[in-house]
């Protein structure tokens, strides 16, 4: 591999920013080892550019970007070895979680994030977790600003209905009390 000027800086910004960008790949992926992996391979591409990204405040952008590139192409080369089957596979108990009711809601928020198809977890982590604007989550997957908004919206559907929860319809006026 290539020894780049600025090498320093690199290690600087990978020790700084690789925890947020860590939880970035962890949401695009769900798999913590296949996050790890993803997340070396984004920054060796951007090790590779870097004395090429003349804006050093859009690393992360850059870096977010390698990351959905690099996991929808495995995803595209991945050799389908799950098949459907009438008989659901037994899962595991989990280990009880220290954080109680919070746990619980965040492995179930886990678990649908990763029920989701590619595109809509990529947008809802880069609008979400990464709290991006439509605009910026729209020039990261390479969609138009509308399609982040139809996919976004799908998507939250679907984590609703999975999570079973319910949106008051604000036409329809609540109960009153007897």
């Amino acid at each position: 591999m290539q020894i780049i000027e600025g090498e320093e800086e690199f290690r600087e910004y990978v020790r700084a920013r690789g925890p947020s960008l860590l939880r970035t790949a962890h949401q695009l992926t769900g798999h913590p080892l296949d996050a790890e992996d993803l997340l070396q391979n984004a920054l060796t591409r951007t090790y590779l550019a870097w004395n090429r990204i003349e804006d050093r405040g859009s690393l992360d952008g850059y870096v977010r970007r390698a990351m959905v590139n690099i996991n929808i192409s495995q995803w595209r080369r991945r050799k389908v070895e799950e098949y459907p089957s009438d008989e659901l596979p037994e899962v595991p108990c989990a280990a009880h979680d220290s954080h109680g009711a919070y746990g619980e809601v965040h492995e179930r928020l886990e678990e649908a994030l990763g029920n989701l198809p590619e595109r809509m977890r990529a947008a809802i982590v880069l609008r979400y977790y990464e709290d991006l604007t439509e605009p910026e989550v729209a020039r990261v997957l390479g969609i138009s600003v509308g399609t982040v908004k139809s996919t976004v919206s799908r998507a939250m559907a679907k984590l609703r209905n999975e999570l079973g929860i319910t949106v008051a319809d604000p036409e329809v006026p609540p109960p009153s009390p007897l």
